[in-house]
């Protein structure tokens, strides 16, 4: 491991220009790339106290040996400079976004002298058009198929074509209409090209045109008495809505666009991006890369990311927009070397509200999705799930591995409804049937150590009470059956397994740093019960802490042990906000029914059990109170008047104008009750 100190560069020699610099390891391997408006402020900020490094910098800094950099005149040389060097250096701590999956393309070969039509998967080659990608080969290969009856071009492999020219017969495409023969004569070169374009021209979004001259030609054809070509016609744009139907326009205004959405975990990244072309989705394409920087920000993904799909792009292939989540902090620069790549202005935008925005949210959501996959994806392989418990019993030093685990958490809202969760996994997976949530009743406010020790003692007692019951107590000619009575009632009959806490686990992790780690190694101490490994997951920097212990034990960033720790820390924020939200509802709802006249508890928890929740119970009618058991036309008004009451109140912050003659709420623009003149005594 190098000290960064060693190798860094002699003050004022670096430059306040912008430029590319590259961190190099002592054998010569460059392993880190980046670009920078000023120099000098981007290199110094890597030569500070480690202590204040995001952790996966300070493994960059301490592997290097060497940093070296090259000045150039602006920020699009810089971008076009850094693009070459990753491409060259292949680096291992830049971001590598990847395919999460092999996504097929139609392509057109334009460089042959009668282009065909084919579906493929993998990268491009100079000379052919794509379009895509898409999701389902299947779906392209349909679409092809309704195409070929209006733009009959050729679709057979170069040995199919050759053979039919040699015989002079067309294949079965041939002889069905689906292709128009180039390869006996039937139509020329220069014929067949039209139709190649004619193809290329309707992918490309330029349908209504086509259709609206087809018609044309269809009405022509008509008036003519020329009835069969005029059917032919007919039945063309039938086709030709047909595959028109299976790409649905999502932009009304018939834009060119690439939508880019991001999903991040502190790990890894997914990213989805939808090709829009005049208005319709025409492809969609994702990938996944590890945050080998951790100081990357999104909008620094973003510009990677934008930097590495274009780069290679041909003019056609990049959109007069480009819509993102965030705008980069280089957006100007990128701006210009996309515009000088295309050959025309490029917008890079966050779409604000309207049909962009909805686009935008559907294709966060696929991000979502794919990054989601690809964790159950990672999480299930057997082999993985090994390695992970086994790095964790590596760098925890426990004397085995943690078959069970343990994570625990709290929740509140400013020290209100403060609540715990207890997740488990086991093997690497979770064990949804043993999950615990906890009502924290011995800690007022907001205290999360306090409330951690709480949660601990009161597992870990019912763990050793169920252990006392093992035991058993009797003597005698009782004792071997009193034993077997004792053990066979904490066995569930259907799964052979031990019921609720009578299981010790291999590894207890709480959610938070040093504080939290104390409290509950003090906890389970007081319990006689030193032997369980504790430890804490700091979700700021995923460090993770061991009791009486000064530094943190920081994983590999590619640690499929500390990726197994995350996601259990994770489930059990999940699981603990759950269950928060849940009685905060609740209670919501109890508060608001307080001073409902003539509503007692019985019907209290009538209303509980039916809505469930707040919202749920503003919703309601009066009619649909009032059906309920034990509730009258009457108490149902008062229900509903008190609920919309509290929702005026909490919208507006102030209590809502109401017609003391009806007792009904009244809107912001609708007159009171008639009252006193200003200034006259209402007595």
């Amino acid at each position: 491991m190098a000290d960064p100190s060693s190798y860094r560069p002699a003050p004022g020699s670096i430059p306040d220009s912008p430029g590319v610099y590259r961190f190099s390891d002592a054998a010569g391997r460059v392993i880190y790339v980046g670009k920078a408006k000023n120099l000098r402020a981007r290199l110094s900020s890597y030569f500070q106290d480690l202590a204040n490094l995001h952790p996966r910098t300070q493994s960059m800094v301490t592997t290097a040996a060497k940093v070296d950099w090259t000045v150039v005149s602006t920020e699009v040389e810089s971008l076009q400079l850094e693009y070459s060097w990753i491409k060259e250096y292949d680096p291992r701590f830049n971001v590598k976004y990847r395919d999460d999956k092999s996504y097929p393309w139609l392509a057109i070969t334009l460089n042959e002298d009668y282009p065909r039509v084919m579906v493929g998967r993998g990268s491009k080659k100079k000379g052919i058009r794509y379009f895509g990608p898409y999701s389902h080969a299947w779906a392209i290969r349909e679409t092809v198929d309704l195409l070929l009856r209006v733009f009959p071009m050729r679709s057979c492999s170069k040995g199919v074509f050759n053979r039919h020219r040699q015989i002079g017969r067309p294949c079965l495409l041939g002889y069905i209409g689906k292709c128009a023969a180039p390869c006996t004569g039937q139509v020329s070169q220069e014929e067949h090209r039209q139709i190649v374009e004619d193809f290329s021209a309707f992918l490309s979004g330029q349908t209504a045109t086509y259709v609206r001259r087809l018609e044309k030609e269809m009405k022509a054809a008509a008036a003519e008495l020329e009835y069969e070509r005029a059917a032919k016609i007919r039945d063309d744009l039938a086709a030709l809505e047909k595959a028109l139907a299976k790409n649905a326009v999502v932009l009304g205004d018939g834009t060119d666009t690439d939508v880019v959405a991001l999903s991040e975990d502190p790990l890894e990244v997914a990213v989805q991006i939808f090709y829009v072309r005049g208005g319709r989705i025409r492809g969609q394409r994702g990938w996944i890369a590890d945050k080998a920087d951790g100081t990357a920000t999104t909008g620094d993904l973003v510009s990677r990311f934008i930097q590495q799909m274009y780069a290679a792009e041909t003019a056609d292939a990049i959109p007069r927009e480009i819509l993102v989540p965030v705008v980069p902090d280089d957006e100007a620069a990128l701006t210009e070397w996309l515009s000088e790549l295309r050959g025309s202005r490029v917008a890079i935008r966050v779409p604000q509200r309207g049909d962009k925005k909805a686009l935008m949210q559907t294709v966060e959501r696929n991000a979502l999705q794919t990054l989601t996959m690809h964790k159950t994806k990672r999480a299930s392989d057997l082999t993985t799930r090994n390695q992970a418990l086994e790095e964790i019993q590596t760098a925890l030093d426990l004397p085995e591995a943690p078959l069970r685990l343990e994570c625990y958490d709290v929740s509140n809202l400013q020290g209100t409804e403060v609540v715990a969760s207890m997740v488990v996994f086991e093997d690497g997976l979770p064990r949804k049937s043993e999950y615990r949530r906890f009502v924290i009743r011995g800690v007022e406010g907001q205290n999360d150590v306090a409330s951690i020790a709480e949660v601990l003692t009161r597992r870990f007692k019912r763990l050793l009470d169920e252990r006392a019951t093992l035991s058993g107590d009797t003597a005698g000619e009782d004792a071997a059956a009193g034993e077997t009575d004792a053990a066979a009632a904490l066995i569930d009959p259907e799964t052979g397994r031990a019921k609720k806490f009578s299981y010790a686990p291999g590894l207890v992790v709480v959610d938070g740093g040093p504080p939290q780690v104390a409290a509950a190694r003090q906890a389970m101490d007081e319990l006689g019960l030193g032997d369980i490994p504790v430890c804490g997951l700091a979700k700021r920097l995923e460090e993770v802490w061991l009791p009486d212990e000064e530094d943190p034990v920081i994983f590999s960033r590619t640690s499929e042990g500390l990726y197994l720790l995350q996601r259990l820390r994770d489930e059990a924020h999940r699981f603990a906000i759950t269950h928060h939200r849940s009685r905060r509802s609740k209670s919501m709802v109890e508060s608001v029914l307080d001073d409902v006249p003539g509503l007692g508890e019985v019907r209290r928890k009538t209303l509980l059990r039916h809505f469930g929740s707040l919202r749920k119970l503003r919703q309601a009618s009066v009619d649909e109170v009032a059906e309920l058991p034990g509730f009258g036309r009457r108490t149902a008004e008062s229900v509903v008047l008190a609920v919309n009451a509290a929702a005026t109140k909490a919208d507006t912050g102030r209590a809502p104008s109401v017609n003391t003659a009806t007792g009904e709420i009244l809107d912001d623009d609708e007159p009171g009750p008639a009252g006193p003149p200003n200034g006259e005594n209402r007595n």
